[in-house]
């Protein structure tokens, strides 16, 4: 039974802890110049988007590593590292774009994701509340969630 209460307790302590390191992260962290191109499909994309990722999970880690640390959370290396490698290896998969997008068409939807982009020919002001963005930061919640699992067993 103690070992599950371990595993209950450290989750609930990693889960939140990757959720506020993830919204550093993404939000303050990543450059303008990563943000705006890391979906491009060609090498600069995939070096901006891994840039991105590695400043992402040197974040994380630090966060995690912090409570881990502070909170005397019984961690193993092993749990630790493959939490951190579950949530790069996603984020980076979801921040490529045309993954993610390619999925959205796949679950039907495409027009969520289109939500409040820009239109070609329009004098439309790109905000942060379009559809992509959402399904975005839903996707790397869900698996910040695992990866808390993870990290917890």
């Amino acid at each position: 039974m103690t070992a599950y209460l371990d595993a209950a307790v450290t989750f609930a302590a990693v889960l939140p802890t990757l959720l506020v390191a993830h919204n550093v992260a993404d939000h303050w962290v990543q450059t303008s110049h990563q943000a705006a191109n890391k979906g491009r499909p060609d090498g600069s994309g995939r070096w901006a988007c891994f840039k991105h990722v590695a400043s992402y999970t040197l974040v994380t880690a630090l966060a995690v590593g912090l409570a881990w640390t502070v909170l005397g959370l019984p961690i193993s290396p092993v749990g630790f590292v493959a939490g951190q490698l579950v949530s790069a290896v996603t984020h980076y998969w979801a921040d490529r774009r045309f993954t993610l997008f390619r999925l959205a068409e796949l679950l039907g939807k495409a027009g969520f994701y289109r939500l409040g982009a820009p239109r070609t020919g329009h004098d439309d002001n790109p905000s942060l509340g379009t559809g992509a963005y959402v399904l975005d930061q839903s996707w790397h919640w869900a698996w910040l969630f695992v990866a808390a699992l993870i990290t917890a067993v």
